[in-house]
């Protein structure tokens, strides 16, 4: 019994370890299995990320070549790229119908004398080239005061005030004494009171005692105890400090006398206009209290000094004040006409600012238009002066520019020089000859074409009218970039399949709504046989 027992628990040891096995077996393929499907799907992964960097290189490097290629079936390439701002521009030329539904104006160069005017703002101040200040070269005092109030007219050689002075008795007292001296018998004494004499008739001098009041001393003999001082200009007291039996020395000042027939105006102009004003330029001022009058004057000086709050240059200005109508601490307008002399201008809705360039688009007769670079001068009121790149008489364009800058560009991006056919512009069919031998006629559903899907049908004829099968055509639609407008360039390339009976169909989606450059290519046995350009406007906004 008990061998038997031990036999049955060998077998069941041996199938429990064979049970064992099978599971280690199991386990392990399986691992190894797990770990090639893992090996496989990375190495799937970086075969595809290889091929889409060698797919985007690819499309890089035939951005702008040749964009014929050779299908079977329709497919649909589409691109956005930003374009340089040194895209050239091309000639365009434009039917009757599309300059005036998109507001071309044609206007022409002139050549006139121009006169730049700055508008500005200033402030009425006292000519300090005529300031007056009354002061006495002794010290005494005022007696009896004339002109007593501020603000009043005094003329020149008008009487201010009287003073008495203890040093204007030293001029009496050596004539009294010079009789007595002449009459000394010492030796030198009866020189030295002529001297004397002398000597206090130049202090009066340096004094500033007039003539007539020492020839008084001379004739009375009288010390004089009312001087008069007189008003040595004809003005305004703008300051007075002379009272009555007020104590004065030589360094008080009494009056400030302010000569109005001449006033400036300190102006302040912008720092971008300080090197278009020169001395001796004409000025005019207004003010709201004399409507309707106009003060003239001229330019005297720029000073030096630029108000960093502000950003101003201040500017002064001279004005001729009769009649006293422009008075120190008005509030005036300013208006400085500077002569340009004779000038090509045009108005600032005939220039275009395109990047760092400034073009004018002149206009040739028959709806051919040309892009020109032009530099500019000073912005005079609504019209720019032109210094290079256009002659006087010329015809230009003054308005929608901006629209016809992006169909020039849209040529020049698509290798477009030629103008296109008269009729250009419509989403009609184009039955213009090529430049090859095939005509071309392109038609779109719906038409005019859309935003979004588009069926194209493009039919291909030779000079004869005769259908031309089996050519490889393409249609490219492109619109240029508007970076002002935030939009990047779009381009919609469309291979065609043969339908046989010259007609070849495909379809594509359009970005946008607008004008689209279409260029449609055909080649057949190797040889373009067409290559015909214009645009079309699509529906369905931008």
């Amino acid at each position: 019994m008990t061998e038997e027992m031990n036999v049955t628990k060998r077998t069941n040891d041996t199938t429990s370890q064979n049970a064992n096995d099978k599971y280690r077996r199991a386990f392990l393929l399986t691992l190894v299995s797990l770990i090639l499907v893992i090996a496989f799907a990375v190495w799937m992964w970086w075969e595809s990320s290889c091929n889409a960097m060698r797919r985007a290189q690819q499309t890089a490097t035939k951005t702008g070549n040749d964009l014929s290629q050779s299908p079977a079936q329709a497919q649909i390439t589409s691109d956005s790229a930003v374009l340089s701002s040194d895209t050239p521009l091309a000639p365009i030329q434009l039917s009757p119908q599309r300059m005036q539904s998109i507001g071309v104006k044609i206007g022409k160069v002139e050549s006139k004398i121009l006169n730049e005017e700055i508008r500005s703002y200033g402030n009425v101040l006292p000519n300090e080239r005529r300031f007056a200040y009354v002061q006495t070269r002794f010290a005494g005092w005022i007696r009896q005061v004339y002109a007593d109030a501020t603000g009043d007219f005094i003329r020149k050689g008008q009487p201010l005030f009287t003073i008495y002075s203890p040093d204007l008795v030293a001029y009496l007292l050596a004539k009294k004494n010079n009789g007595v001296l002449q009459q000394s018998t010492v030796s030198g004494v009866s020189d030295g009171a002529a001297s004397l004499i002398a000597a206090a008739r130049a202090r009066l001098q340096q004094f500033d005692i007039p003539e007539s009041e020492i020839a008084k001393l001379d004739h009375t003999g009288e010390a004089i105890t009312d001087l008069t001082f007189y008003s040595p200009a004809s003005g305004y007291v703008t300051e007075r400090n002379a009272l009555p039996n007020m104590y004065v020395q030589p360094d008080t000042k009494l009056y400030a006398i302010a000569d109005l027939s001449d006033i400036w105006v300190l102006a302040q102009i912008f720092q971008n206009d300080a090197g278009k004003i020169k001395p001796g330029d004409p000025a005019e001022v207004t003010l709201d209290a004399y409507p309707g009058r106009v003060f003239k004057g001229r330019v005297d000086y720029l000073l030096p000094q630029l108000d960093v709050a502000t950003r101003t240059l201040p500017v002064r200005l001279v004005f001729s004040n009769p009649d006293l109508k422009l008075r120190p601490g008005m509030y005036v307008n300013v208006r400085l006409k500077l002569p340009l002399g004779k000038r090509l201008i045009v108005p600032d809705s005939a220039i275009f600012h395109s990047g760092t360039k400034n073009l004018i688009f002149t206009y040739a007769g028959d709806g051919n238009i040309e892009p020109n670079e032009v530099e500019l001068g000073p912005h005079v009121g609504d019209q720019f002066v032109i210094t290079k790149g256009i002659k006087a008489g010329e015809q230009i364009v003054t308005s929608a520019n901006f629209l016809i800058d992006s169909e020039a560009q849209l040529q020049a991006a698509a290798g477009a020089f030629a103008p296109p056919p008269p009729g250009a512009g419509q989403a009609a069919a184009m039955n213009a000859p090529a430049q090859a031998q095939a005509n071309v006629e392109l038609t779109t559903a719906p038409s005019p074409p859309q935003k979004g899907n588009n069926t194209v049908r493009v039919k291909l004829a030779d000079q004869l009218g005769k259908p031309l099968t089996g050519a490889q055509v393409t249609v490219t639609f492109f619109m240029a970039a508007m970076p002002a407008m935030g939009m990047a360039a779009m381009k919609t390339v469309v291979q065609t399949s043969d339908k046989g009976g010259g007609t070849y169909e495909g379809s594509g989606s359009l970005g946008s709504g607008g004008t689209w450059q279409v260029t449609i290519t055909a080649i057949q046995n190797g040889q373009t046989i067409a290559n015909k350009q214009f645009t079309v406007d699509a529906t369905g906004g931008m």
